[in-house]
Formats: C-alpha cells, structure tokens, sequence
C-alpha cells in the first residue's frame, strides 16, 4: 500500500503545505485495516481520473497520529476533502469507486 508512488504517504512534516491550495482528498488509512486496503486501489484510480483537478495525498494514522487526532479520525478508511485548506467534506467507511467519484464531482 506505501510503495505506490501514484498517490503521495503525507506526514506531519508534510501535511501542512500539501493542502493548503485547491481540492485536495486526504485519507486517513491503516495498513491493517483490511476496508483501508480495499479502497486503495480505488483512491489511485480516483487521482488519475481528476489529475489536475483534485490533489490527492495519504496519512497511516498508525504512523501520524497527531494529523489523526487533529482531524477528529477515530474511524478508518477516513477520507477528508479540504478546499484552500478548509474541510468541507468528509467520508467515513469504504465505498465504490462510482460513489466516491459522484461525491467528488460535487466539488469541481
């Protein structure tokens, strides 16, 4: 899951610059929860389709629990949609690629 360099592993040194500007999707992941690797594939298919519309980064809440607590993640997979660096939505538990691509649109 962290060798994939399609869609970038944040960190807290990391973080914060990531996403400050435009759409971004931050999910929040385990490597040991098993709807977590379910929906990863789904994630780096997602940053492809919206290149350059939506920016696209991951935090292992194992790793970063500080950006964990910091964003209120208590449940995983936790996908958090920030625009300018303001949370605007968030998505908590697995679902299918249509469905989060339909709750992404909503954003562009």
């Amino acid at each position: 899951m962290t060798n994939n360099d399609k869609v970038p592993e944040l960190s807290n040194g990391t973080f914060n610059d990531f996403f400050k500007e435009g759409v971004v999707l931050i999910d929040f992941f385990a490597e040991w929860c098993m709807p977590c690797v379910m929906m990863s594939p789904i994630i780096d298919d997602l940053s492809e389709k919206f290149d350059g519309k939506i920016k696209f980064g991951k935090v292992n809440v194992s790793e970063n629990q500080t950006l964990a607590s910091q964003f209120n993640v208590s449940s995983i997979p936790n996908l958090i949609l920030f625009k300018d660096g303001k949370q605007v939505d968030q998505f908590i538990g697995s679902m299918s690629e249509d469905e989060l691509e339909e709750k992404l649109n909503k954003y562009l």
